[in-house]
């Protein structure tokens, strides 16, 4: 009876206690409940509102590169992206979807694998994996999305190029913004946005690049959503994603994306594509400007390449090949981005600056026997014509190209007034055009001498007449590109002001500023640069009359810049036997100055021997179809005026 006793207390005890915790475990119940579905209400609300939708970027357009006539230059078509969101995708998940997209799409899982590692702090970043797929690539797509967890294809603008190489260095290409990149743009960019790496797109990048918008979608697992409306009664859109899942657009949460501003170029497509033609199978560049204003209208250079490698499917291979820089490097804009002795163009320069100063005037002469020497120093310094010009003044010399004179006159004007003129114009330092990429040149001086011989005996470092010999006709260390030959020109025959290149249509160029060359400096050296190219009075056209076009009056200059000392020519008997890489480079500035609008152009060809063989012949075709084509309705011809005495 005892033991029975003591049992049935303990039975009660065990029940008691039971019953007890029953009662606890159920009122920490309701006050949880009571704290999510009264205290609370707002946070897990929010929380299931985040579980509910899924913020969509919608990508915005950049904005279109056109010419002055409206020609498309670059603008964008739709592309059909596969992007991952790892958040969206169970982490066990991770390797079988991965090799399920190498097996559909041909892409490495160990990359997919790594894209996710990249991100593992930013599970809902969109994941670029395969951009502008096909139509059978979708369909296996949409057939296997049960095995595709967090995959999802998206139809974003993709940018186009639809003339090709024609301007394709000018325009510059994009390609895909790195994860290092990323923190230097304060979320304006995201993981798999293109951003411009060279030419207009990189230099107008903040024009060009749109404002991303956003959607939201409201997800059902399964079963058919109750007809929804939004606060103001309006039905709201119903569709299906890709794995088959109900979405709702909310409406309400989303914002349009504002496309990228269109920029107008000042390029004259036609004269663009003639420029480029002209440089076929060789290595060279051509800048046209507008002389007063500064606007470009072609701007070519050879080699180049198609900016849609960077940005369409299957180019791989090119896309390689461009950007390990072979030679010759495609990728280099050689009208801005290389610098070359300017050779004889540079005469124009000294002659102008000569005469500015006072140191020649329009009839001082110089006697030109074919070579030249310095007092009593050994070294001689040829002219090219062997058996010299004889007695001629500066119009003659620019005409016939003497080095002779403007060895005279550049030791009679010095380095440093060289120097002041040089940087007046623009020569020696970055014009300013509204490109990446451009290298300023180099005009020697004393100072620069001193310092890169710095680590050299004293005699090393300093300037000797004979480096002011070599500088008055182009040579040793001096350096130009041909934009910077092509601003030269322009100065000289738009009334001895700088002017400013620029290809955005919309740059208001600043006033003129000082008058760098008096009017009687000007008409001296424009008659020169014109018997330069057409005979006057009894004078006989110097070395540029292969750049004669009947019925405009067109000025230019000549030039044939060493890369080789005359030394190593010596054991060749004719020129065509000299190898390619050892040839003078050829170039030809030239200006025309009784048509509207005045252009001012320089031609450059590397390796072409002589200016006036391999360039003049260019300039020639580009006046001539610039101020002649039938489509050229605002020319306009300026009443010729007599220039200087040769003229009758």
């Amino acid at each position: 009876m005892n033991n029975n006793h003591l049992s049935q207390k303990e039975l009660l005890y065990r029940f008691t206690l039971v019953i007890f915790i029953v009662l606890i475990s159920i009122s920490i119940l309701i006050f949880r409940l009571w704290t999510i579905q009264v205290r609370d209400v707002e946070i897990y609300r929010e929380k299931a509102e985040n579980n509910r939708i899924w913020p969509q970027r919608i990508k915005a357009d950049r904005g279109k590169i056109l010419t002055r006539d409206g020609t498309i230059l670059a603008d964008n078509r739709p592309s059909a992206d596969v992007i991952f969101v790892p958040g969206d995708c169970p982490a066990v998940y991770y390797k079988n979807t991965a090799e399920t997209l190498e097996n559909l799409l041909n892409i490495p899982s160990f990359w997919i694998l790594e894209q996710i590692e990249n991100f593992n702090t930013e599970p809902f970043t969109q994941i670029t994996i395969k951009r502008d797929i096909s139509r059978s690539d979708w369909i296996r797509l949409e057939e296997n999305s049960f095995q595709l967890p967090g995959i999802y294809i998206t139809v974003q603008p993709q940018r186009r190029y639809p003339l090709g190489n024609t301007a394709g260095l000018i325009i510059g290409y994009l390609n895909e913004i790195t994860k290092e990149e990323l923190g230097l743009y304060d979320g304006k960019y995201y993981t798999g946005d293109f951003i411009g790496r060279t030419g207009i797109e990189r230099y107008y990048e903040n024009i060009l690049k749109g404002t991303d918008g956003y959607m939201t979608v409201t997800k059902y697992a399964s079963g058919r959503p109750q007809l929804r409306t939004d606060r103001y009664g309006n039905l709201l859109l119903v569709r299906k994603d890709t794995r088959g899942h109900l979405l709702t657009e909310e409406t309400e949460l989303r914002q349009r994306p504002l496309p990228g501003r269109n920029l107008t170029l000042t390029l004259d497509i036609e004269l663009q594509k003639l420029c480029e033609n002209l440089l076929t199978n060789q290595q060279g560049a051509i800048v046209v400007l507008d002389a007063d204003t500064g606007a470009v209208f072609a701007i070519a250079s050879n080699p180049n390449y198609d900016p849609n490698i960077f940005v369409t499917k299957g180019k791989d291979a090119e896309r390689l090949e461009l950007l390990q820089n072979k030679q010759p490097n495609r990728m280099i804009n050689r009208a801005i981005s290389e610098q070359y002795p300017p050779g004889s163009v540079f005469k124009v320069l000294l002659a102008a600056t000569a005469l500015e100063k006072g140191v020649i005037t329009s009839k001082t002469t110089f006697f030109c026997p074919g070579s030249f020497k310095i007092g009593g120093t050994g070294r001689e310094w040829k002219c090219w014509q062997k058996y010299g010009h004889g007695m001629v003044t500066v119009r003659e010399a620019l005409a016939y190209s003497c080095d002779v004179f403007f060895y005279n006159v550049g030791l009679k004007l010095g380095v440093d007034n060289i120097s002041e003129y040089c940087h007046k114009i623009g020569l020696g330092e970055k014009t300013g055009i509204d490109l990446p990429g451009e290298v300023p040149g180099l005009i020697p001086n004393r100072e620069w001498k001193a310092k890169i011989n710095a680590h050299k005996p004293v005699w090393e470092q300093k300037w000797y007449p004979g480096d002011t010999v070599n500088l008055s006709i182009g040579q040793g260390s001096c350096a130009t590109t041909p934009l910077q030959n092509a601003v030269l020109m322009a100065t000289i025959i738009n009334g001895g002001h700088r002017i400013f290149p620029h290809l955005n249509a919309d740059f208001i160029p600043p006033k003129p500023e000082e008058q760098i060359f008096s009017k009687n400096t000007l008409e001296t050296v424009i008659t020169g640069m014109r018997l330069c190219v057409e005979p006057i009075g009894e004078a006989r056209a110097g070395t540029g009359k292969l750049a004669k076009v009947e019925g405009i009056t067109v000025i230019g200059k000549t030039g044939s810049a060493q890369i080789m000392s005359l030394e190593h020519h010596k054991k060749y008997k004719t020129e065509e036997e000299i190898p390619w890489e050892m040839r003078d480079h050829a170039w030809f500035v030239a200006g025309v100055i009784d048509r509207q609008p005045k252009i001012a152009l320089c031609v450059l060809i590397e390796h072409g021997h002589h200016g006036s063989s391999a360039a003049a012949p260019i300039a020639q075709q580009i006046i001539n179809f610039f101020y002649n084509r039938e489509s050229k309705k605002d020319i306009q011809l300026i009443a010729k005026e007599p220039i200087g005495e040769f003229d009758n």
